[in-house]
């Protein structure tokens, strides 16, 4: 779409509406961009005079808000009502791509707004609501520091996953604005010179080119696997790494300068949870079946992001023994680890000699991939184990006065195992009381009690299946 400002001009608006209206010029130059990049794909896309209608529509549009009082909404209407119906579903779908990229860039806007704002206003005279550093800031001054610190230690924080039946947008779609959005942030990177914006600009077009060419819209209803399938994308694209991210930047106005060099105050106070493929009331759909796959779909994701993480730590810990020496646990923690696989281990161990850490690390990633495979020679316990594993290389490194290793990218898994553990989120299984007080009574005289709508067999099974979940 050729660039025009979707929004009234301030000459043509009561001052009382300006405020509403006004755009950054950061946020309009990407408007402008992706708005532009639009258009390319809607005149190169093989339906002769598909920019011109979209245009066309959009000015009259515009021109209607601007002026409510004149022809041009009914002009528009005429518009419309002379597409065919392959013509209305172009231009319906171009609007579509339009107002996401527009969200997209406003939702940038945003956040490089609050970056910009807490990085040029003090934290003393933020508001509570402007960032983290500074809520703890005014709780400090109101209740004292260590009473601050003393409900940090007792905060928990529990977002839950709900699901949205009606949510018709595909993952697809979802994945290409994301793709989109990453590369929006490149352009900022004042280190990005006119080539390197040449090749995003390019890359910008080819996503945009998909968005357009992508079906909006699922052929059929999201089951409810497709929804928490659904739901891991937000866990892979941000959840797992910005949760950490907040405990760190708390981390930090708690403890200035040490921050990285000793043990965090910060808990990891997140508890996700769920009611994707666990909220059963009124949806039929939603089995004991389907509340063991919804776990095990969700085991995957977060085993896998955590083997990620551990074989990124593995590669940071390049620190010799000789300047950096292993502790006795952690040459025992080796030592257990070689048992389990003498070739695994050597297999390692010949690519990182002299670095234990390094290769400790390097078998706690190979754990992990091998509790995804549910390989029991290898695979952990439970969260539990992993984690234990990763407070010895932390206690081994800060024994050899290496607290910006142990603190740094390994506190980052450490809080990450805390956070999610194996399961990734608590599974809030809800079902209608009703349902319970039908089964309980069929179970108790089912000669002369009728038969639940819900088949007691499969109300059992939910409890059946929970059991099996927490034990496993």
């Amino acid at each position: 779409m050729t660039q025009a400002n979707p929004l009234p001009s301030d000459a043509r608006r009561p001052d009382r509406g300006r405020a509403r209206y006004e755009v950054p010029e950061e946020m309009r130059s990407d408007v402008r961009l992706l708005g532009d990049l639009l258009g390319q794909v809607l005149s190169e896309y093989p339906s002769p005079g598909l920019l011109s209608d979209v245009e066309h529509l959009r000015e009259m549009v515009i021109a209607a808000v601007e002026d409510p009082a004149g022809d041009d909404l009914s002009a528009a209407e005429e518009l419309v009502e002379s597409f065919g119906r392959e013509r209305a579903e172009e231009v319906a779908r171009a609007f579509t791509c339009y107002f996401l990229l527009s969200n997209l860039a406003e939702e940038r806007h945003r956040v490089r707004a609050l970056r910009a704002r807490e990085g040029t206003v003090p934290v003393a005279e933020q508001k509570p609501s402007d960032s983290i550093a500074a809520a703890l800031h005014h709780l400090a001054e109101e209740v004292g520091e260590e009473e601050a610190r003393r409900r940090l230690d007792g905060l928990e924080f529990h977002p839950v996953l709900t699901a949205h039946p009606t949510e018709a947008r595909r993952r697809a779609i979802s994945e290409a604005v994301r793709r989109i959005g990453t590369l929006l942030v490149e352009r900022d990177d004042p280190r990005v010179g006119p080539g390197a914006q040449e090749e995003n600009r390019r890359r910008l077009l080819v996503e945009v080119d998909t968005l357009w060419r992508t079906a909006q819209l699922r052929s059929g209803n999201p089951s409810p696997i497709d929804e928490v399938r659904t739901a891991m994308t937000v866990f892979d694209a941000s959840l797992f790494d910005v949760v950490p991210r907040v405990y760190r930047r708390m981390e930090d106005r708690l403890a200035g300068e040490q921050s990285g060099l000793r043990k965090p105050q910060v808990p990891a106070m997140v508890r996700l949870g769920s009611w994707i493929g666990a909220d059963r009331d009124g949806n039929p759909n939603v089995t004991a079946k389907v509340t063991r796959e919804a776990a095990g779909v969700a085991n995957q994701h977060v085993l896998a992001a955590l083997e990620k993480a551990a074989r990124t730590v593995a590669g940071s810990l390049t620190l010799t023994d000789r300047f950096t020496p292993p502790s006795e646990g952690l040459q025992a923690l080796w030592l257990r680890q070689r048992r389990l696989s003498e070739e695994l281990t050597e297999e390692i161990s010949g690519g990182c000699p002299g670095e234990s850490h390094r290769r400790v690390m390097a078998m706690v990633a190979e754990r992990l991939a091998a509790t995804q495979r549910r390989d029991a020679d290898l695979a952990y316990g439970d969260a539990a184990e992993l984690a234990a594993d990763l407070a010895v290389v932390q206690e081994s490194l800060v024994a050899a006065d290496a607290p910006r290793a142990a603190y740094g990218a390994l506190q980052r898994l450490v809080w990450q195992v805390q956070t999610y553990g194996f399961h990734l989120a608590e599974l809030e299984v809800r079902q209608h009381s009703k349902v319970h007080a039908q089964t309980l009574a069929w179970t108790a005289d089912p000669d002369s009690v009728p038969e639940p709508a819900v088949d007691p067999q499969e109300v059992l099974e939910v409890f059946r299946t929970m059991a099996t979940l927490q034990s496993r």
